[in-house]
């Protein structure tokens, strides 16, 4: 059975009820195009917005139709990545996944599927093929000891 609060409280996993214990199972992978992530982007900016307004964003970087904007996010919320509420006669839409959800998911994606689900190889690839700041670098070291410390 379907926890009933499973989707209200954000957790991004789907919860079952069994007869001794509750199982948390994860929510599979979120794969998302360039318009999905950006209309989410503007959503996580904004709270929420209409059409309209998501579609006034959009118009400086792509030419869409505003019902190719509409079509996109009753496809969205489909796929539970947004919901939407009434005003007057306006759809204001709200992201229904939070960001640490798309970036965690993605970043799974990435790792698993370009090396093997391996972190190491995923970040000596990252390292060498891309100029890395002195400061960055401490920073990858400070998350580093900071995991070692955790993995004890």
């Amino acid at each position: 059975m379907r926890h009933p609060d499973a989707n209200r409280r954000g957790l991004g996993l789907d919860y079952y009820m069994g007869s001794i214990t509750v199982v948390a199972m994860k929510r599979p992978p979120l794969r998302l195009g360039d318009l999905q992530l950006r209309i989410l982007e503007i959503l996580w900016g904004r709270k929420e917005a209409s059409v309209a307004e998501v579609h006034e964003v959009l118009r400086p970087e792509r030419e869409l139709a505003y019902t190719t904007v509409a079509t996109m996010l009753r496809k969205m919320e489909a796929r539970e990545l947004v919901e939407h509420r009434e005003e007057g006669r306006a759809f204001l839409y709200r992201a229904k996944v939070q960001a640490e959800e798309v970036n965690r998911s993605a970043g799974e994606h990435f790792v698993g599927r370009l090396f093997e689900g391996s972190l190491a190889d995923a970040v000596s690839h990252l390292l060498t093929t891309r100029e890395v700041s002195r400061a960055e670098l401490d920073e990858l070291e400070k998350m580093i000891r900071e995991a070692k410390r955790r993995a004890r």
